[in-house]
């Protein structure tokens, strides 16, 4: 069972309910679940009724887990947990991408996989220094030596490592370099290497056996957590049926029902369940389309003369087109490939500040804004909120922020003009970007039908957004709110026949619940959102410049502006004009390029623009 403690609870409270415990032979697990401490009971000596627990002072109260896996169930933990490996964490709303070859076979092979799957998108590395084979003739890995090649792959290009782990006598050498340790779908009831895995500090990927139910795949999981190792990643690599095309059968479907079932995220291996090159990318995107947390591929640069799984290897080519493919897919189900993850940790602190972690937003927790926040940052930086766009930009160039982050433009309602404004009268850069999908759900207080809510609040682009939805509600009273506070927020705090439009994400935070999901009126409704900063820290591939300039008032100025752009093959994806504020008649013009234009080959561009316009400043590079 788990207790729930109250939010007041003393540490008086606190350790007489520790001593009970100890007293009773329980083995406890804590957590903390939606902001609220909680305690998990496994293997007691004395046995006792959840009343028993509940009447303890500072237990709110006391819940049976119903499922054989306790602590790995979404019974035991209702929030998704967050599994850090290496640099980057799997499960939130970034997709993890893990590729490498099935094997390492030498230091030069696995160095120059590693540096191609990182220009592609890859954070961690995957590599075999132990391999089960089928066949004891076949190759069965470099053992140590593989190991300490991984750690230079490491070394060399930042990525985290992940190999497989096959017996009990390798915990002390896997501690000593890998990252990430993986259970194969081999051993997947080798219940004493489970054993083994959770007295680790690694965290474990465990892969599905080749013919084992989800409840005996969750039941091994829950091995390596009775263990305390909670670190846990579970991976679908295909099943076995009676189907010869594929090497076994990709089931997708796992995917819904482990997001209802648990709490761990889930990693998809395309490579190992079809087997065949050409089936790898269709499967991986349709993994990322189901809600998969992570993708692990097979990648080889010379995969005809690979010693393990050849034919099944992406070339490093395959791989770049399977990750801006998913690039595109990711923002549909709300999640993002970030191909910076690891960049970012070269311009956010590891010793923060008091405000060197922290991001302004827009409005309560729950808000788009905040979710961009977390798409792009993750649990790096302090999400910080703002009632106003205005009070973003100044907390940041007064240093009370490191970051801001602001919508930009959205598909439907255009540009958000406010802030190209903002960015004309501060001294900013903007240093990146991330697409959103916007989608709106009906919010209601717990247990309250739809039929009962009397009165909705939602801003009133919002209220825009939804009209389809909204002019079936003739009995229901649409109240907008000031944008930047949070509707879900004011619902939460009145009676229950007040509903809010929101996001999903907002009804778990606020503890309400979602009536109705996706009641915009256009399902293509995204909102790009900038990242705004005092200077950019760190090094990345610059791929598109804004900036923002004004022409002379005679025909032609812009025209002429434009043909530089064209004389030097660059594409321009946006140009809006803003009025120069006080001066009548008079306008900037805002454009962003796909180039940087401060490379040493666009450089003449700059020289060309500078003889065109009356003032030019570059907003930002990214």
């Amino acid at each position: 069972m788990k207790l729930i403690l109250e939010s007041t609870i003393t540490k008086v409270q606190q350790a007489a309910i520790d001593a009970s415990l100890a007293a009773d032979g329980c083995i406890v697990n804590r957590i903390t679940d939606a902001g609220r401490q909680v305690i998990g009971i496994t293997a007691a000596r004395v046995k006792r009724n959840a009343d028993a627990y509940a009447d303890l002072d500072g237990v709110e109260k006391a819940v049976p887990i119903s499922t054989a896996y306790k602590l790995v169930s979404r019974e035991f933990k209702s929030e998704d947990s967050l599994v850090k490996a290496g640099e980057v964490t799997v499960g939130g709303d970034r997709i993890v991408i893990i590729a490498g070859p099935c094997a390492v076979e030498s230091r030069d092979q696995a160095m120059a996989i590693a540096k191609e799957v990182k220009k592609y998108g890859a954070v961690l590395f995957r590599g075999g220094a132990y391999k089960p084979r089928s066949s004891p003739y076949s190759f069965q890995g470099l053992e140590e030596e593989g190991l300490k090649i991984l750690a230079q792959v490491r070394e060399e290009t930042g990525l985290g490592v992940v190999t497989e782990m096959t017996s009990p006598a390798q915990a002390e050498l896997m501690e000593k370099y890998v990252d990430v340790v993986q259970i194969g779908a081999r051993n997947m009831q080798n219940f004493e290497l489970l054993k083994c895995a959770g007295k680790m500090s690694k965290p474990v990927v465990l892969k599905r056996g080749l013919a084992a139910t989800i409840q005996e795949w969750l039941m091994s999981a829950e091995y390596i957590a009775a263990g305390g190792n909670t670190n846990i990643i579970l991976c679908e690599r295909g099943i076995r049926t009676f189907e010869p095309y594929t090497r076994n059968t990709l089931d997708l479907s796992a995917i819904p029902v482990l997001k209802q079932l648990t709490h761990l995220p889930i990693v998809i291996d395309p490579s190992h369940a079809t087997g065949i090159r050409e089936k790898v990318a269709p499967m991986a995107r349709a993994a990322v389309a189901a809600g998969a947390d992570a993708l692990m591929v097979e990648v080889h640069n010379n995969p005809d003369k690979a010693l393990s799984d050849g034919p099944q290897s992406l070339y490093p080519e395959q791989f770049g087109n399977l990750t801006r493919d998913i690039y595109v897919i990711a923002p549909v189900v709300g999640k993002q490939l970030d191909f910076d993850y690891l960049k970012k940790k070269e311009f956010i602190p590891e010793s923060h500040t008091q405000n060197a972690a922290a991001c302004a937003i827009i409005g309560e927790p729950g808000t788009y804004s905040h979710k961009a926040c977390l798409s792009y940052f993750g649990d790096d930086v302090t999400p910080v909120a703002m009632t106003s766009f205005k009070e973003i930009f100044a907390a940041v160039e007064n240093n009370t922020a490191a970051y801001g982050v602001v919508p930009v433009e959205n598909s439907l309602s255009g540009s958000v003009h406010e802030n190209y404004d903002l960015l004309q009268s501060h001294n900013l850069k903007i240093i990146d970007e991330m697409t959103i999908r916007i989608k709106h759900a009906l919010i209601t207080h717990p247990g309250v039908e739809v039929s009962a809510v009397k009165t909705i609040l939602a801003p009133a682009h919002v209220i825009a957004q939804c009209q389809n939805y909204l002019v079936q509600m003739t009995a229901t009273e649409i109240l907008p709110v000031r944008p930047g506070i949070s509707a879900v927020k004011q619902a939460k705090e009145l009676d229950p026949s007040v509903a809010a439009i929101g996001p999903a994400m907002a009804a778990e935070i606020f503890d309400m619940a979602v009536a109705h999901e996706s009641i915009e009126d256009n399902p293509m409704n995204y909102t790009r959102f900038a990242v705004i900063a005092r200077e950019f820290r760190g090094h990345k591939k610059v791929e598109k410049t804004s900036i923002i300039f004004s022409t002379g008032n005679r025909p032609g100025a812009l025209l002429e502006v434009m043909q530089v752009f064209s004389n030097h093959h660059i594409n321009l994806v946006k140009l809006e004009s803003r009025p120069v504020a006080g001066k009548p008649w008079e306008y900037l013009f805002y454009a962003d390029l796909e180039a940087d234009l401060y490379d040493t080959v666009s450089n003449p561009v700059m020289d060309a623009l500078s003889e065109k316009v009356e003032t030019l400043r570059v907003l930002g590079r990214y």
